[in-house]
């Protein structure tokens, strides 16, 4: 076995162990249907529709599904909560309404630009290692169940409560994450239709009080989707909060921001434009360009 292979194993064991112990955590008072949790159902369904999608994707070498996967796994696990659980309230499908409108806004979006593009090309050396791109299927069930826990928690659980403040802020909070996020994609997809722009970089818009405003809003949704959880958590479900930590640490520190900076700086690293918007405007939270 090579040392590309073990490390890929290694991966993959940790990413199920992870996504076990969320499973486990979100389970703690979550509805039941038969002797399983709704929770347990809904987690182990975010690996499963990946690896059902890998299997013709490996075959194609293609990674044009990818993300629509992603979204359709959100999605296909609000389904499952909402249909298994029982008793739901406001909080819980308020909750439901916000991941279906994210994950179908940003799916069709992601989806279509990679049509467009012809190719993604973060997955340009992955697809061809079959276990490799194994692995990034795994890691996007992961992102899908981590991501999507606080959610998860609020519609499956069985503690309901009205309306209050602490949810009228975190709905407050998705509201502009989402606005931001939407804005932001839509601005560089304009930004990059306009044929005069052909190999520059966008500093308009929110663009010019952020370089990934888009990341921004989409820290920003899902910790807004973390505040209306606060109230009904309870136990080991707490543990589900670990859903805007691992957002954060994901963009900035693993497949986000990091990749788009390195990739940025290969291709604009000598342009003196760029070295200036790299130095007057920062990485993530938004400010005011400097004057």
């Amino acid at each position: 076995m090579t040392k590309q292979n073990r490390n890929s194993w290694i991966g993959i064991a940790a990413i199920l162990a992870i996504g076990a112990l969320i499973i486990l955590a979100g389970s703690d008072g979550s509805t039941k249907v038969g002797s399983i949790s709704v929770f347990a159902v809904c987690g182990i369904s975010a690996y499963v529709i990946n690896w059902v999608v890998f299997v013709p994707s490996n075959a194609a070498k293609t990674e044009h599904f990818f993300d629509l996967t992603g979204s359709i796994t959100y999605l296909t696990l609000i389904v499952l909560a909402l249909v298994l659980s029982g008793d739901l309230d406001a909080r819980a499908l308020i909750v439901a309404a916000m991941v279906v409108v994210w994950a179908a806004r940003l799916g069709s979006f992601l989806f279509r630009r990679v049509r467009k593009d012809g190719r993604d090309g973060r997955f340009d050396q992955i697809k061809v290692d079959p276990l490799r791109f194994f692995m990034t299927w795994t890691l996007q069930g992961l992102w899908v169940l981590l991501t999507v826990a606080c959610a998860l928690a609020i519609i499956t659980g069985g503690e309901r409560q009205s309306i209050g403040w602490v949810a009228i802020v975190g709905i407050v909070v998705w509201i502009a994450g989402f606005a931001i996020e939407v804005v932001a994609d839509q601005q560089k997809s304009a930004f990059k239709q306009d044929p005069t722009n052909e190999g520059r970089f966008i500093t308009s818009g929110v663009w010019a009080w952020s370089r990934h405003p888009n990341y921004f809003g989409e820290i920003t949704l899902w910790t807004g989707i973390a505040i209306i959880a606060l109230p009904v958590l309870s136990g080991w479900r707490w543990a589900t909060l670990t859903s805007p930590v691992f957002v954060v640490v994901l963009l900035t520190s693993v497949s986000g921001i990091p990749m788009l900076e390195r990739r940025a700086e290969k291709r604009w690293g000598d342009d003196e434009a760029f070295q200036a918007y790299t130095r007057n405007t920062p990485v993530l939270v938004p400010r005011p360009p400097r004057r």
